[in-house]
């Protein structure tokens, strides 16, 4: 009889508690996963106890006032604070996002912060994003032509042509939504995701590019492109509003055109 058993060191053990100041008198707690692989130590959930009255309105801000004040060891990324360059992804309350651009309030009863799901753990609240940027390096994430430029000139492009990059351009690959899919979660070493097969659709799309054929000979695959399912998980945690299910349709669609 078969039995299956997670390794020991799977299991998310009790933390430390910090509690908020003296005399703070509006608080929520932050349930923060910890995990650091130099110590040989399981991962652990961490709880702060945070003064709102003191604290900015985003989860960013509360991870910023933890790191400065309770714990300085908490390991995290973030940038901008303004939903750009989506360094500051992880899960929120069981949701991807960033914490820049989520609220506290938002949330309710006690804030629940783990890294994105699926990948491997470098500290704390940081993935490894190494396989992610070899899969966006994979489809060849620039404008790729056989004709000369005009000399002088740009590669022009009707107001019509390139409205057909908005809902595309925008990704920040953040990742929230290749890690909220299930497909990805199976098969990342095969399947793209939603990220970057979006990133693929906006060079698709763009009527300068020439190497459309070529593109889609990469994309036609059992596994790079056809292990989405349309669970639409992408599309539900996307924090740019994008819809990565609908340009994996756009995608499967050139594919069969371009055979009738």
């Amino acid at each position: 009889m078969a039995e299956f058993m997670l390794p020991k060191n799977s299991t998310i053990k009790k933390g430390e508690k910090f509690s908020a100041p003296a005399g703070a008198t509006r608080t929520k707690s932050f349930k923060v996963y910890r995990y650091d692989p130099d110590s040989g130590e399981n991962p652990r959930y961490d709880t702060f106890e945070i003064d709102l009255d003191k604290c900015g309105p985003m989860v960013l801000d509360a991870l910023i006032k933890i790191k400065g004040e309770q714990d300085s060891s908490l390991t995290f990324r973030r940038s901008c604070r303004e939903g750009i360059c989506g360094s500051c992804s992880m899960n929120i309350d069981g949701k991807n996002g960033l914490a820049c651009t989520t609220a506290i309030e938002d949330v309710k009863g006690e804030v629940r912060i783990t890294p994105l799901p699926h990948m491997d753990v470098i500290k704390d609240l940081v993935p490894d994003f190494t396989h992610f940027y070899a899969q966006y390096a994979s489809i060849k994430p620039w404008l790729q032509t056989v004709t000369t430029t005009p000399s002088g000139k740009e590669r022009l492009q009707s107001p019509d042509d390139r409205a057909k990059l908005d809902g595309l351009y925008e990704c920040i690959l953040c990742a929230c939504c290749s890690t909220s899919c299930p497909s990805y979660w199976w098969n990342s070493d095969k399947f793209l995701g939603p990220a970057i097969l979006l990133q693929a659709y906006r060079w698709l799309a763009d009527s300068r590019d020439e190497m459309t054929g070529e593109r889609l000979d990469e994309l036609e695959d059992p596994f790079r492109l056809y292990r989405c399912h349309t669970i639409m998980n992408c599309s539900n945690v996307c924090p740019k509003g994008l819809s990565p299910g609908k340009a994996i349709a756009e995608v499967k669609k050139m594919v069969v055109e371009r055979h009738i």
